[in-house]
C-alpha cells in the first residue's frame, strides 16, 4: 500500500501500540443509513485476537442491517428478526482502510466487511452491494473512480441544545448567504480548518472548503479516488465532522433539507478507467466522448428514475427537488449545466459524469453501486445517448425525478433492472426499509400541521 499520511499497516499500528501512542482501535461497518457502527477495541486485543483468527474474533448483532434510524427493531426483514433470534454476524476488517483518527486521542480505525458466522458475505451490506458492482466492472477490465461533494450546515448550538429545543430556532454560524465568500468562511475557519487537517491526518486528500447559499452552509471537497475508498472516506468524514463540531460546542447537519432554503447536496462524480489506468470515457465522438462514454451516460439517463431510491433514501430527501434551487427536477443531461440531473464536466482524462440527485443524507455505497449498475446497463445494451439538453432544465418537457419517497420506492419495486443488477434479496431488503420510513412519517404529526390546525381549523 502506498505511503499516505494517516494510513497504517498492521506493522505500523503494532509499533505505535507498543510505543504507547495508540490504545484503541475502532472496528466499524456501514449500516443501511450510511452510518458507522461497531466496537471500540483495546488495541492489543485487536492485534492479538481479532487479527489472529481465520474468522475474526469480533461479532455484532445482525440487527444492525435491520433497524430504522432510531435503532428500533422493525418487522419485514428476511435476514434478521425476532423469529430468527437476532443472531450475530462477523466483522472482517479490511486492512487497506486501517488509519489514524486524529480527532480522538490514541485511536485508530478500520472499516469492516460483514460476513455470516457460518461463512459467506451478507448481500444486504452496503459495502457488499458496491463490491458486487465493482466486480462486474472488473470483469470488463474496468474500474470506477468517484468523488463525493458533501454540504453541511453549521450551527452555534451544541447537539444537546439542538435536541432539547426539538431542532427549532437554531442559530446558524453565518447569518446570510456566504457562497464563495472568504469573509463568510473566515467566520468559521477554526472549525473548518480543524476538520480539514483532521481528515488529512486520517488519510484523505483534502482539496478545499467554500461557503454555500443557506446561512451556515459549507462544503469541504476531497480528491477523487477509487470508488470503494471514496465511499469509506465519505462515511468516516461525516462521522468525524460531527464529532469535531461537538468539540467546538457546535453542531452540523448533513440532512438533505433542513429548512425551506437550499438543501445539502452530495453531488457524485464518476469516471471509468481500464485496469491499466488509462481513462476510457474520452474519445473522438461528439462532445469528446468515446462510444463507451455515450453508452455509460445513456445508461444513467435510462436508469435514473428507477434507481432514485438509492440516491435519495429518506422522506426528507425529496424536499430538495425544487425548481431554481440547484437541486434537479428533470432527468436530463447537459454539458456543465447545473439545472440537469446529470451534468457532464471535464474533458480528456478528466471527463466525468456528475449525478446531482443525491443529498447529504445519501448512503454513498448504495448510490455509487447504482451509478455503476446504470452505466453497465448502458454499456451492455449499447444504449443510444439522447441529445444534450441546453438551457433551463427546470422548464424542460423531460421525465422528472420522483417527487416523493413513495414514488421512488414504487419505481424501485417495479424495476427489473434493479432486480437483475442487485438481486431480489437486496431489492426486497431495501424496499422494506423504505416501507418502514414511510410508515413512521405517515404516523407523525408535524409542526406544520399544528400551526395550521391548532386554532384555525
Amino acid at each position: 500500500m502506498p505511503e499516505t499520511q494517516g494510513m497504517l499497516t498492521v506493522e505500523r499500528l503494532r509499533e505505535r501500540v507498543e510505543g504507547g501512542q495508540i490504545d484503541t482501535v475502532l472496528v466499524a461497518m456501514t449500516d443501511m443509513q450510511g452510518r458507522l457502527q461497531g466496537k471500540r477495541c483495546d488495541a492489543g486485543y485487536f492485534l492479538n485476537e481479532v487479527l489472529q483468527h481465520a474468522v475474526p474474533a469480533l461479532e455484532a448483532c445482525n440487527y444492525l442491517l435491520a433497524v430504522d434510524v432510531d435503532m428500533n427493531t422493525v418487522d419485514g426483514y428476511a435476514m434478521s428478526s425476532w423469529r430468527q433470534g437476532y443472531g450475530d454476524f462477523v466483522l472482517r476488517p479490511d486492512l487497506d482502510t486501517l488509519r489514524l483518527v486524529p480527532w480522538q486521542e490514541g485511536t485508530a480505525l478500520v472499516i469492516s466487511d460483514v460476513e455470516w458466522v457460518q461463512g459467506g458475505s451478507v448481500p444486504a451490506s452496503p459495502r457488499q452491494i458496491l463490491r458486487k458492482q465493482l466486480d462486474r466492472l472488473a470483469a470488463r477490465g474496468l474500474e470506477a473512480f468517484v468523488g463525493t461533494e458533501l454540504e453541511f450546515i453549521v450551527f452555534e448550538d451544541s447537539y444537546e441544545q439542538a435536541w432539547r429545543t426539538g431542532y427549532r430556532e437554531l442559530t446558524p454560524s453565518n447569518l446570510y448567504n456566504v457562497d464563495y465568500s472568504m469573509l463568510g468562511t473566515g467566520r468559521v475557519e477554526p472549525l473548518l480548518r480543524r476538520i480539514r487537517n483532521a481528515m488529512t491526518g486520517a488519510g484523505m486528500y483534502v482539496e478545499s472548503a467554500k461557503g454555500e447559499c443557506n446561512p451556515g452552509q459549507h462544503e469541504i471537497a476531497f480528491r477523487y479516488d477509487r470508488a470503494l475508498a471514496t465511499c469509506d472516506n465519505h462515511s468516516i468524514y461525516k462521522t468525524g465532522a460531527k464529532e469535531i463540531a461537538a468539540e467546538f460546542g457546535k453542531s452540523l447537519t448533513f440532512m438533505a433539507k433542513y429548512n425551506e432554503r437550499e438543501g445539502n447536496s452530495c453531488h457524485i462524480h464518476i469516471s471509468l478507467r481500464g485496469t491499466d489506468g488509462n481513462p476510457v470515457l474520452a474519445g473522438d465522438g461528439p462532445g469528446g466522448f468515446s462510444p463507451m462514454m455515450a453508452h455509460f451516460l445513456a445508461g444513467q439517463v435510462a436508469c435514473l428514475r428507477e434507481f432514485s431510491y438509492l440516491f435519495a433514501p429518506n422522506v426528507n430527501s425529496y424536499k430538495r427537488f425544487q425548481p431554481g434551487s440547484f437541486a434537479p427536477t428533470a432527468v436530463a443531461w447537459g454539458a456543465d449545466n447545473r439545472t440537469c440531473a446529470l451534468r457532464v464536466v471535464g474533458h480528456g482524462e478528466s471527463l466525468r459524469v456528475e449525478n446531482r440527485v443525491p443529498g447529504g443524507d445519501v448512503n454513498p455505497y448504495l448510490a455509487v453501486a447504482a451509478l455503476i449498475a446504470a452505466g453497465l446497463h448502458g454499456i451492455e445494451q449499447e444504449l443510444e445517448l439522447e441529445p444534450e439538453f441546453a438551457g433551463n432544465a427546470y422548464e424542460a418537457d423531460k421525465p422528472s425525478v420522483p417527487a416523493t419517497l413513495r414514488d421512488a420506492a414504487q419505481l424501485f419495486a417495479e424495476s427489473k433492472l434493479a432486480r437483475d443488477a442487485f438481486g431480489e434479496d437486496v431489492v426486497e431488503h431495501y424496499l422494506n426499509n423504505a416501507r418502514v420510513e414511510l410508515a413512521a412519517y405517515d404516523a407523525a404529526v408535524t409542526d406544520w400541521e399544528r400551526f395550521r390546525g391548532f386554532e384555525r381549523l
